[in-house]
């Protein structure tokens, strides 16, 4: 392989600098791969990827090199110029010779690279494209070419390359990575990348792997379409069906209902054949055959079902293989009188010792076991020639036993169907089928394969094809020769010549009319007729031995190898054991043995009878999802379902799949349905246990389909009242900062309406980016793992208004937009700056600009538990492990972001904790860093009485509520919303127990007929209640140490302009719009005192409701303050049990219609 690469490379004499070039290049190829040698010189400003080697235009040295290496003094003529539109690609063959790097000449540790130039020349120094962890990438000063030339330019593009669209763990050479949009579209940085990676690529543990990774081809064995599939799928195919049954059911059934049987079964067999190659010719397959192939079309749920039973059946099937030959044997041995012990115990024992010499041939290696099968190919073919030779020798010892030559006579007596002892045409058919089986032999070990994409479809049809062909044959020839019944008598013979003949014996003048009573001989009474009519019959004994052993031989190496793939995919944990491999074909020998242990077992019970129907319905079953899944994945319509081979058709796949669903019930009812069940069973299993995978099924691909169909057929129908549902957009900033916020929406609109949880990102735009992709993902996984049927969506922008704004416009889809805007009530209001109030309270406005409906949840305790929760996850992750490092308190880019995004929803427990979280915010100065708490707060340290109720309350509404109150002030109609969700709220499990209580106003001497009015309207809204309240007093004066109070609270935020000069007062008042006026405060006393007094009126009737719902009161815009308003919601909802202050849009969303 070395001299190879030296021809290719350098015809011409290598300089010992040049092989040390070559050497270099080649480190940089293997990046941490395990070439020690010199390390390249001095690292790049920036540690990006990319290697450029800046080229000295002119110099001498490079022109003379280049013409040297390329061996092609005349095309490299003028030097830099020339090699400018050179670049090479390496296509690595697994197959080839390893070499070591380190050898002089230095051969590339990637055996075969195969070099393709544009005019004909190489360009010698190639740089590495790796992806991955920490490592430094140099320039190479002493190289002076580029490393790969784009069309000639100096640029960091790549030209496209296979090795660009490698999975991470390639078989097939390395991983190399494109470069990013980032590296290319970025602005560059002054300074070296903070974290060691270019504008925030981030290397994975898949990636460092990779780096290292080199493919040792030394030893591999991979096979051909022939040698791996074609021979053993016949081998497969032909079973003892072959010479022990197909007579017999020639008898039963005619010649030419036989030939409908082995058509029906070629039928089934072809269909998954075609899909089976037009799964495998979609994309590069690797080891584990049928599970392979159904897991990454269908999902891990189905290819986890089906892997399991397809690994079982074909470990029980080496039993029932076994077990076949060791009759044979036992035959053999009674017919010569030397059994051993009994018949069943002989059975026994041959079989255990035939067990353990093909798992003996199956661990020697996958060689071993090919050449293994190529012999008894040849032994099989043979006993097959052995048969056709001697039906064409017809000898008169014979004729008693019913073989009389071609007789066009036998062939008309034997066309039609003589079915007895209750055979029917389904019984025979269900006895031929699992002769059928065995066509995924080859796709079984797929993982051995040197070009599975071209082998499988190939090998499998032609296979298919033989086999049909031969048994057709065999089937024509044996009811063209044979009789149906023969005494085996040589006295049978007629002398005198009848006229009456009705037989095709009696006109050979045979008389076989005796055997009506039962005959020994002939294709209804001998399964050995194969035997008897072949030329030599020892051949088809040792034809039989073949079969049976080939067929328990690719069973044998098929289960561990689908085991074995399936544990890979760790789908069940407890399996885990059986992935490992060992030795260059990676030979799965703990799942060896314990297919040998299976097959042992089955053996040793020898009742195979039982088993057998359950083995072909394990197959069927496989089959019909292999089917299913060219059908499903052609329906989905995904861009990635783009098979090599074409002959195929959706529709014909769904028909093979819904046959082979009836083979199995004709086959054996009982069987099918215990089929069905273990699938099912495994489905449900591992569709609760959710392995962690996502391999682009085709389940994916039709459920993207479905949403987006019905999402604009949605889109077409207008909304109607009663199909109104609460789609919320709630301002909950990252979701686990605010659980309880999320939980209390989660209760109303599960499975019930739209959930999105928008987050406002502030701060410098390019970090902010970086943190947008990043935290989609990580926050809709934790909305996933945390069971909430909620979408998340971050945007950017300038300030939390902006961001408000960009989400109640563009939030959504269709139909399945937000129309109400939740918001955690800003309790920290009066202690943070007041430009915050205005925005906070300017996202109501802009809510009721845009027709939403809005709702304000207030905890007396705080939502906000993000400064907590360092702590909480610290301690759970301490308990798994002694790492820390998954620990994300709350990543922040600014003080700004962190007085805007955090305390805009929800306040902080206390001014004291507040100030805390801003301490910590400037020791965070790098934005990149999330912030863990390594404070006075140590993970082991309680927590202080405030944070812990904050800790509690944030859980309240996870927990089953017990029977308690919701009580509903419903005091002015908004459409409906403010009585629609509590109602929806005792519709979920937790809540069901809650009963509803309306309060509403009315005046004092018409209390009875205000009450029997609202319970009207409920009864007719089909809304249960408990209790209404009708309040007479709400307009009375509150209490004087209340409104003191209040006074109290607004007193800094007033203007005071009566104590102020003119141009003063109206100065300040443009500067700080949210100001309470003397004027504003004397126009809205009345509105002022009712929120105080309903605050009194909720402690006295609601102080131990679970939860209260009431109508947020509207300020006008532009005429009420921020303050003042921000003043009446606290003034109206302190120190209340969890509060919904709730304004619909005063569009109904309630009717009694119909």
């Amino acid at each position: 392989m070395e001299g190879k690469e030296q021809q290719l490379l350098a015809p011409g004499p290598t300089t010992p600098r040049a092989a040390g070039e070559e050497r270099r290049s080649d480190e940089s190829r293997d990046g941490a791969g395990g070439d020690t040698l010199g390390r390249p010189l001095g690292p790049t400003p920036s540690q990006s990827r990319f290697q450029v080697d800046l080229v000295a235009e002119g110099a001498g040295r490079p022109a003379e090199e280049l013409r040297k290496e390329s061996g092609d003094g005349g095309t490299a003529g003028k030097g830099t110029e020339e090699a400018k539109g050179r670049f090479r690609v390496n296509f690595v063959d697994p197959s080839a010779g390893d070499e070591s790097p380190g050898e002089p000449g230095g051969g590339s540790s990637e055996g075969g690279n195969v070099s393709f130039q544009n005019g004909g020349d190489t360009v010698l120094s190639e740089g590495s494209l790796h992806s991955g962890g920490h490592h430094h990438y140099y320039y190479d000063t002493h190289t002076n070419t580029y490393y790969l030339r784009t069309f000639g330019h100096n640029t960091m593009d790549a030209v496209p390359r296979i090795d660009h669209y490698r999975h991470t763990a390639a078989d097939l050479g390395e991983k190399l990575l494109r470069p990013s949009l980032a590296e290319l579209h970025d602005e560059l940085d002054k300074e070296p990348f903070e974290d060691g990676y270019a504008n925030g690529e981030e290397g994975t543990p898949a990636g460092e792997a990779v780096t290292t990774y080199t493919p040792d081809s030394k030893g591999v064995v991979k096979f051909g379409w022939i040698k791996g599939v074609l021979v053993r799928c016949m081998l497969n195919i032909w079973g003892v069906m072959l010479f022990i049954r197909l007579s017999w059911i020639v008898g039963q059934a005619g010649i030419g209902l036989s030939v409908l049987v082995i058509g029906m079964a070629t039928v089934v067999t072809t269909i998954t054949g075609l899909s089976t190659s037009a799964i495998a010719t979609n994309g590069f397959v690797r080891g584990g055959g049928a599970y392979y192939l159904i897991s990454r079309s269908l999902g891990p749920e189905f290819g986890g079902a089906i892997g399991l039973i397809f690994a079982f059946a074909n470990a029980v099937a080496v039993a029932m293989y076994v077990v076949g030959f060791a009759e044979t044997v036992v035959e053999l041995l009674k017919e010569n009188g030397t059994l051993m012990v009994d018949e069943m115990n002989d059975i026994r024992i041959i079989g255990a010792i035939t067990v353990v010499i093909l798992l003996g041939i199956s661990v020697a290696g996958m060689e071993w076991e090919a050449k293994a099968q190529i012999v008894l190919l040849v032994i099989l073919i043979i006993a097959i020639g052995d048969f056709v030779i001697g039906t064409f020798i017809p000898l008169d010892s014979k004729k008693p036993k019913g073989f009389f030559g071609y007789k066009a006579e036998i062939f008309m007596e034997n066309f039609g169907p003589d079915f007895r002892q209750e055979e029917t045409f389904f019984s025979v058919f269900a006895i031929f089928f699992p002769a059928a089986t065995g066509i995924l032999a080859g796709a079984n070990i797929s993982g051995d394969l040197a070009d599975p994409q071209s082998a499988i479809p190939k090998g499998t049809l032609l296979a298919i094809l033989i086999t049909t062909l031969v048994y057709v044959g065999i089937a024509v020839s044996v009811g063209s020769c044979v009789v149906r019944d023969a005494t085996g008598n040589i006295n049978s013979t007629i002398v005198t010549e009848l006229t009456n003949c009705t037989t095709a014996a009696c006109k050979l003048n045979y008389d076989f009319s005796s055997c009506e009573t039962g005959c020994q001989y002939g294709l209804m009474n001998n399964f050995q007729v194969m035997s008897m009519v072949s030329g030599f019959a020892p051949l088809i004994s040792a034809g039989i031995f073949s079969a049976t052993l080939s067929s328990a031989l690719a069973s044998l190496v098929s289960a561990p190898k689908i085991f074995q793939a399936l544990c890979k995919d760790n789908i069940y944990p407890g399996f885990q054991m059986f992935a490992k491999g060992y030795g260059k074909n990676n030979e799965p020998l703990r799942g060896y043995l314990l297919t040998f242990l299976i097959a042992l077992g089955f053996i040793l019970i020898a009742e195979l009878n039982v088993i057998a129907p359950i083995i072909s319905n394990f197959f069927l079953a496989s089959y019909a999802l292999i089917n299913f899944s060219v059908f499903h994945a052609s329906l989905a319509k995904s861009p990635g379902w783009r098979p090599a081979f074409k002959y195929y058709n959706m529709w014909i796949s769904l028909v093979g799949a819904i046959l082979c669903c009836i083979v199995m019930f004709v086959i054996n009812w009982w069987a099918a349905l215990l089929t069905y069940v273990i699938v099912l069973g495994l489905y449900i299993y591992v569709t609760y246990k959710k392995p962690d995978v996502n391999w682009g099924s085709s389940t994916q691909a039709l459920t993207y389909l479905n949403a987006l169909q019905h999402s604009i057929r949605l889109s077409g129908v207008e909304d109607h009242v009663k199909n109104f549902r609460p789609q919320c957009l709630i301002m909950t900033g990252p979701p686990n900062a605010r659980p309880a916020l999320l939980h209390l929406v989660h209760a109303f609109t599960k499975n019930v309406g739209l959930m999105i949880c928008g987050h406002v990102h502030m701060g410098p735009r390019r970090q902010a980016m970086k943190e947008l992709s990043t935290d989609l993902a990580k926050y809709q996984r934790w909305l996933i793992k945390n069971k909430m049927k909620a979408f998340y969506a971050p945007v950017h922008a300038e300030d939390l208004r902006d961001g408000g704004q960009y989400l109640m416009q563009a939030a959504g889809l269709g139909r399945m937009r937000p129309n109400t805007l939740v918001v955690g009530f800003k309790k920290n209001w009066r202690q943070t700056e007041m430009r915050d109030v205005e925005t906070y309270i300017n996202l109501f406005h802009d809510a009721f600009d845009v027709q939403y409906g809005v709702v304000v949840i207030r905890l007396k305790e705080g939502l906000d538990i993000s400064h907590l929760q360092g702590q909480e996850e610290l301690l759970s992750s301490q308990e798994k492990s002694p790492c820390t490092k998954d620990v994300i308190v709350k990543v922040d880019y600014s003080k700004k972001s962190e007085t805007d995004t955090s305390i805009a929803f929800a306040p902080a427990s206390s001014e004291k904790t507040q100030a805390l979280r801003k301490e910590e915010d400037e020791d965070g100065k790098t934005p990149a860093q999330p912030l863990l708490k390594k404070d006075s707060k140590s993970p082991s340290s309680p927590l202080n009485s405030a944070d812990q109720r904050l800790l509690d309350a944030s859980t309240q509404f996870q927990k089953k509520q017990g029977k308690s109150n919701i009580d509903v002030w419903w005091l002015f109609d908004d459409g409906g919303l403010t009585l629609l969700i509590p109602y929806l709220i005792t519709t979920k499990k937790k809540w069901k127990d809650c009963k509803i209580r309306v309060f509403i106003g009315g005046k004092i001497n018409r209390i009875d007929h205000d009450r029997r009015a609202m319970a009207t309207l409920l009864s007719k809204f089909r809304i249960d209640f408990s209790d209404i309240m009708v309040l007479g007093d709400i307009n009375t004066k509150p209490k004087k140490e209340n409104i003191a109070a209040f006074e109290e609270m607004i007193e800094p935020f007033r203007l005071h302009e009566d104590d102020k000069e003119q141009e003063v007062a109206d100065k300040m008042k443009e500067d700080e719009p949210w100001r309470i006026t003397d004027n504003e405060l004397e126009l809205y006393k009345t509105k002022t005192y009712r929120q105080i007094r309903l605050n009194e009126l909720l402690k006295e009737h609601s102080s131990t409701a679970n939860i209260i719902v009431m109508s947020l009161p509207v300020a006008r815009k532009g005429a009420v303050s921020s303050a003042l308003y921000m003043a009446w919601l606290e003034a109206l909802s302190k120190d209340l049990p969890p509060i919904l202050l709730v304004r619909g849009n005063h569009q109904s969303v309630l009717t009694f219609y119909s």
